[in-house]
């Protein structure tokens, strides 16, 4: 079925206010083309009903966190190589085959300065698509065809820099270059694939590293002296086969077997009594909001989606918005894409969970152990920063709006709300599927304008994300919030969020869209274009 008739078939649903589909009509059948092949000797399948056939993980242990790979700038320039391959990785007692950057789950993590220009010569080693002509490209396909997402980051989406709309085939190599500019706010960043078709499955199966654009607590001795980790969170799926090869796979909810960090499951994480650490986490999963709490500790923030926060400790537009959940106050609610840069400070000796609590969003969110602290050792004496530094970026007012927008998202689904129907549902923005070849939004050069984002789906939360320009929210469901200054933020499922961004420095096409990947990868994506005014 192809992308047109697809879309015809939706506005026709959409017309009739009925289903989405008409249950069986236009159902397509189950084939091979939705799948790509894995390594050899690794047998292709669907993965659809063969989840119960998994055995119980081997015997196993949580060892000590181990942080990803550091590549470093030197004099302004981060050149390196980058190489997409499937790995054997033996993860809390399963051998599973997952896709990778560098063989390692997560990817080496990249440190750069601002002013600095990140270059990376990409290989995608991943086998040929076994789908050469896709029936419908609106659907997950191509699967080992990919590209790179610079999460977050202010630099130009065209050319060879964040140009998402870049494929990078099977067997092939390609150039790619950031120019970050030189006031680019310090913090934590990250990349991921972006190709529409197959990002979801790649993410799901590991696809992800931490970008650290450095110096933003420098002058802050009590940050500058606390040892730093990387801690990168993310959903481990697999089906009978140890893999991630069907979007079966990944689609139901409750997928989730596990959450793990930097690819550990339950890793161990040491501090000495008084000491204080600073944690950069990341969830990096492909689906599902993480309440993360720390047994007898408080997580305090100082940064939100590498963007400093006024006070240590603020909450405001991490946990969820009263009225939706309830959550404890010590808890910080991640959803995916969202980065939390938090301060530790360690208590009494002894071993504490740092775990997934549950949470409701539309659905049960994964739930579990996500590492294990142990406070040993000698006693130290560190102390807590009582002020942080301002933004880098100052608040948008009212006086300087330019235009305001108001933007839906909306979902669609069959009769009978199953995985197995994954086909047949519709996840969307101002009522459409994602088009390649349509743009959304058209915005001037240098407009500052207010956005609501209104989501008419009572089933799920969804997660908004816009590239290039970073946003301050300034209300929830319609209500004043202190504003705060994000790139990825949780929208309720029946209300809204409405935030003012400025659109500087770069012309070009870009996206904004979900970042639950399913419903991205199932139409919640819309181009916008910005135009010199």
């Amino acid at each position: 079925m192809s992308s047109v008739t697809r879309r015809r078939v939706l506005a026709g649903s959409l017309a009739a206010g009925g289903s989405l589909l008409v249950a069986g009509a236009t159902r397509l059948p189950r084939a091979a083309a939705d799948d790509a092949t894995p390594t050899a000797g690794h047998m292709a399948h669907e993965s659809a009903g063969t989840q119960g056939l998994i055995p119980g993980p081997s015997p196993w242990a949580p060892a000590d966190l181990v942080e990803p790979e550091i590549r470093r700038s030197v004099d302004g320039v981060l050149e390196t190589e980058l190489h997409a391959r499937y790995t054997w990785k033996d993860d809390g007692g399963y051998q599973l085959s997952m896709r990778s950057y560098e063989g390692t789950i997560p990817g080496p993590t990249l440190r750069l300065q601002p002013g600095d220009t990140l270059k990376i010569r990409f290989h995608n080693q991943l086998p040929a698509n076994r789908d050469e002509a896709p029936r419908d490209e609106a659907l997950p396909h191509h699967l080992n065809s990919t590209n790179f997402h610079f999460h977050g980051a202010h630099v130009s989406p065209e050319g060879i820099s964040d140009n998402i709309f870049r494929v990078f085939e099977p067997g092939q190599s390609y150039d790619i270059e950031f120019d970050l500019p030189e006031d680019h706010p310090s913090g934590a960043y990250w990349y991921h694939p972006h190709n529409h078709g197959s990002a979801d499955i790649q993410i799901a199966s590991g696809m992800a590293g931490v970008v650290i654009i450095e110096g933003d607590y420098a002058d802050v001795p009590e940050i500058a002296a606390a040892t730093e980790r990387v801690l990168l969170m993310n959903q481990v799926v697999f089906d009978a086969y140890r893999q991630v090869e069907g979007f079966e796979t990944v689609f139901p909810e409750g997928a989730t077997r596990y959450l793990t960090i930097n690819g550990q499951r339950e890793p161990i994480i040491r501090l000495r009594p008084g000491e204080v650490q600073r944690w950069r986490i990341l969830h990096a999963g492909y689906q599902d909001d993480i309440l993360m709490s720390l047994d007898g500790h408080t997580l305090l923030p100082i940064a939100r989606d590498g963007i400093r926060l006024p006070e240590i400790g603020r909450t405001v537009g991490i946990t969820q918005p009263a009225g939706i959940s309830e959550a404890p106050p010590e808890a910080i609610l991640f959803a995916p894409g969202q980065r939390v840069d938090v301060l530790v400070q360690a208590g009494a000796p002894g071993e504490y969970l740092l775990q997934a609590l549950p949470y409701f969003q539309g659905y049960d969110a994964p739930t579990g152990p996500l590492a294990h602290v142990i406070v040993e050792g000698e006693p130290m004496e560190m102390a807590l920063p009582t002020t942080l530094p301002p933004s880098p970026f100052a608040d948008i007012t009212g006086d300087e709006l330019t235009g305001e927008r108001q933007i839906l998202f909306s979902r669609h689904a069959p009769e009978v709300d199953a995985a197995g129907h994954w086909r047949e549902f519709a996840f969307l923005v101002d009522g459409e599927l994602f088009d390649m070849h349509v743009v959304g939004q058209t915005v001037d050069l240098n407009a500052v304008e207010e956005w609501t984002i209104t989501s008419s789906d009572e089933h799920n939360d969804h997660v908004f994300h816009i590239h290039v320009n970073p946003f301050q929210l300034v209300k929830v469901n319609g209500e004043p919030v202190e504003p705060i200054w994000l790139d990825t933020v949780i929208v309720p499922r029946g209300g809204s969020i409405t935030f003012r961004t400025r659109f500087l420095d770069f012309t070009g096409k870009y996206v904004l869209h979900c970042h639950m990947m399913n419903h991205e990868e199932l139409g919640m994506m819309q181009i916008v274009e910005i135009v010199a005014a």
